[in-house]
């Protein structure tokens, strides 16, 4: 939680913004519920809500809140703890006293929060609300607005058009500059994603169950903040985008691809992806296309700057790696002719980056399209960049990735080679020859600055070939 003065500097410039846009009515916030496993009082572990953290900070569950868009008046709702709850939680901190520790001077109990809103919806007032990705708390924001809960859900890269749309931009206006303290968090979560990755690296031993490398590197997370900021993607399989199996025996000859990523314990996250030769060498040919997608990875830092839309680093990428793919002779033809077709797709069928934060996917559950894309920019239909999630010119404070990767995916080439969609570009003969390949994605996180880029972090978990072997060597001393 930051010092007081963030809180009240973020709700301040909001309002201003929404005043500013011709906006009246009400701005709800509602923070997460604690969700049960099993009954109620088994939970999960509790996460609060991304959008309530930044306005708010306070992380603690069944808080919400309003602010007045024209007296400006914000009010937080939340119950005392009662002797019941004192027995099993201790003593707890009045919520007005919470509430002010936020700059915030007005509170009611949580009941009152409906009573309110009723209030202001009867006398005609407007209620902007942002999307939920909760189900307790879509419930209880369908009940305030009167709509059926599913509407308060983001509808894909759309949004949620039930959703405030002027809220929503002013708020991603706000999220997507990184301030000074988010920056020092991220940083941290840098450090220690640095530190879960060493570990997973230094666990890839021919016999070792993934399972148990995955559970070193989440200690690691556990140890020194909140836990994983998203499920752990470990596998042999780097075909499969989001395999989160940890069951396989590690197998000499294969690629370990490691996606993972460290929360802090005030919830900022880091995201990186390495891929290791399970035997500690890249055999020639994982080493042909490892360099390949390294080389997309050095490329994209080295455009990204102020000005720059990421969608053309994106594209800038993708003929690189069709160029140097055409080298291997996995395609041949034209290269803006391949590029246009979107024959890149097959490779990477995913975007270069994602923006990043609070959370991981920085904001996406208000919608990629509003989220990632200027209003100038259009997202594509073709496989790759059509997934491209962060599209937007650069400017100093975003927090993006940079996450190249070619896949071999023997059902979409198969797909692809039956429909003709490569359009005679693809050497399919010598594509074959990779059907058992699996995949390589290297990701970094990356702030822009003034005058370029800083990937973000202490030290850089190694990349470059020859790097990652050495390495991998020094683990077995």
């Amino acid at each position: 939680m930051f010092e007081k003065d963030v809180y009240v500097q973020r709700r301040q410039t909001l309002l201003k913004k929404m005043q500013e846009a011709g906006q009246k009515g009400l701005m709800l916030f509602v923070g997460n519920v604690e969700a049960p496993a099993q009954y109620r009082d088994n939970a999960y572990k509790f996460r609060q809500d991304s959008s309530w953290l930044y306005f708010f900070g306070i992380d603690e569950p069944r808080f919400a809140a309003t602010i007045d868009i024209e007296s400006g008046v914000e009010t937080i709702f939340a119950d005392d703890v009662e002797i019941d709850d004192i027995i099993w939680m201790g003593p707890q901190p009045s919520v007005a006293s919470v509430a002010a520790g936020v700059g915030v001077e007005h509170s009611a109990p949580y009941s009152e929060l409906f009573q309110s809103v009723e209030a202001a919806r009867r006398q005609g007032r407007a209620l902007h609300f942002l999307p939920t990705s909760r189900y307790a708390t879509a419930i209880t924001v369908g009940r305030l607005a009167g709509i059926d809960p599913y509407e308060t859900f983001t509808a894909g890269k759309k949004g949620c058009p039930k959703a405030s749309e002027a809220m929503v931009r002013s708020v991603i206006s706000m999220r997507l500059v990184k301030e000074v303290v988010e920056l020092e968090e991220l940083e941290k979560a840098g450090k220690y994603g640095y530190e879960m990755h060493t570990a997973a690296r230094k666990g890839i031993r021919p016999g070792v169950i993934e399972q148990q490398i995955v559970g070193d590197m989440e200690a690691v997370t556990l140890a020194h903040g909140w836990g994983v900021s998203f499920a752990t993607i470990l596998t042999q399989h780097g075909e499969i985008f989001h395999c989160h199996s940890h069951e396989n025996e590690v197998v000499p000859g294969k690629l370990m691809v490691v996606d993972a990523g460290f929360e802090s314990n005030s919830h900022y996250a880091s995201d990186h992806t390495r891929t290791y030769p399970t035997g500690g060498k890249f055999t020639a040919k994982q080493r042909e296309i490892y360099q390949i997608v390294y080389e997309c990875n050095e490329l994209a830092f080295s455009l990204i700057k102020p000005g720059v839309a990421y969608l053309d680093v994106h594209q800038a990428v993708c003929r690189h790696m069709l160029d140097r793919l055409q080298s291997v002779g996995l395609v041949k033809g034209d290269l803006d002719e391949m590029l246009a077709a979107g024959i890149a797709g097959l490779f990477m069928p995913h975007g270069l980056g994602h923006n990043m934060g609070i959370d991981v996917h920085d904001m996406e559950d208000y919608g990629e399209n509003l989220v990632g894309y200027d209003d100038d920019q259009s997202r594509s239909p073709l496989l790759g960049l059509g997934s491209l999630r962060m599209a937007r010119r650069l400017v100093p404070g975003n927090v993006i990735t940079d996450e190249p990767g070619i896949y071999f995916i023997p059902a979409l080439i198969e797909q692809w080679k039956a429909d003709g969609t490569d359009k005679g570009f693809v050497c399919y003969d010598k594509l074959s020859e990779y059907y058992d390949f699996g995949g390589i994605r290297l990701e970094d996180d990356v702030l822009v600055t003034a005058d370029g880029a800083h990937r973000i972090g202490e030290n850089r978990l190694p990349i470059a070939p020859d790097d990652v072997e050495e390495a991998m060597a020094k683990d077995k001393e």
